[in-house]
């Protein structure tokens, strides 16, 4: 079997040791014989000095051989399989509860549709006084000739015409060829509630004979806004009213920059 390196270095330097003594008793010999006693002394203190020097000079450490460390895939496979239970088992509650927490966010986040009464007083632009034409736009007629015979007051217009009266004071108008066509307009807008609301009266209700007088009443009302369906009227009054919306059922040339159009009252503030 090989020697331990460690114990052949140690062989080595006691061979070593050995030869040195010898050389030094045989030097010391000579010299006892040549030199003087003072000489003697010192070369005997270097002697001792080199042999002292050697003997307590430390070895080269040995490098530590890191201990292997046991093979431990089994508990990690074990970790691995008892993770991959644990995430199995808690994947489906997990999924549901994220659903869940993500409805309530969606259902908190959703944003509020605005009321009936924000949007009229957005699309006025706060405007308190607004003055309409009936044929057309309230009225289900659309000439002074079909007055003669009916009036209808259109039912998907109701309810936004019911809450303009609330927020704004509002005047109706129209132009007729009769007192029997002024009494049926008054009776229809009577029987349709327009008058139990409390915001209009029968007194804010104007009829005229011409188009040119209802322009004037208009004027003379001077509202934040006015709707109307005759394209002429809508002209007039463009250098004079603040906002005028001009309802068609096809969209006419723009006559101004504050001149709205819309197809229907209702279409206007998102009714329909």
């Amino acid at each position: 079997m090989a020697e331990n390196p460690k114990d052949e270095l140690l062989q080595l330097v006691k061979r070593v040791s050995a030869y040195l003594t010898f050389k030094m008793s045989n030097l010391f010999t000579i010299i006892f014989q040549k030199v003087d006693p003072l000489s003697v002394g010192a070369l005997a203190g270097l002697a001792i000095a080199i042999v002292f020097t050697w003997k307590i000079f430390p070895s080269a450490p040995q490098r530590r051989q890191p201990k292997r460390q046991p093979p431990r895939a089994s508990s990690s496979s074990v970790n691995l399989q008892t993770n991959a239970t644990l995430e199995s088992s808690g994947a489906a509650s997990a999924s549901s509860e994220d659903l869940s927490a993500q409805d309530v966010v969606d259902d908190f986040f959703q944003p509020v549709k605005p009321t009936l009464a924000q949007i009229v007083r957005q699309k006025l632009c706060e405007g308190r006084k607004v003055t309409c034409r009936l044929l057309g736009v309230v009225l289900e007629e659309t000439n002074p000739e079909e007055l003669q015979k009916k009036a209808t007051v259109r039912s998907s217009v109701l309810e936004v015409l019911l809450e303009v009266t609330k927020f704004c004071d509002l005047y109706l108008m129209e132009r007729v060829l009769d007192d029997d066509s002024e009494k049926r307009v008054l009776l229809a807008l009577e029987e349709a509630g327009i008058f139990t609301s409390g915001g209009l009266i029968k007194d804010k209700v104007l009829f005229c004979s011409t188009e040119t007088g209802r322009a004037s009443f208009v004027r003379q009302l001077e509202p934040d806004w006015h709707i109307e369906s005759n394209s002429e009227v809508i002209s007039q009054l463009a250098r004079f009213i603040k906002y005028q919306l001009h309802i068609s059922p096809s969209r006419p040339e723009r006559l101004a920059s504050n001149v709205f159009y819309s197809t229907s009252l209702e279409h206007f503030f998102g009714c329909v």
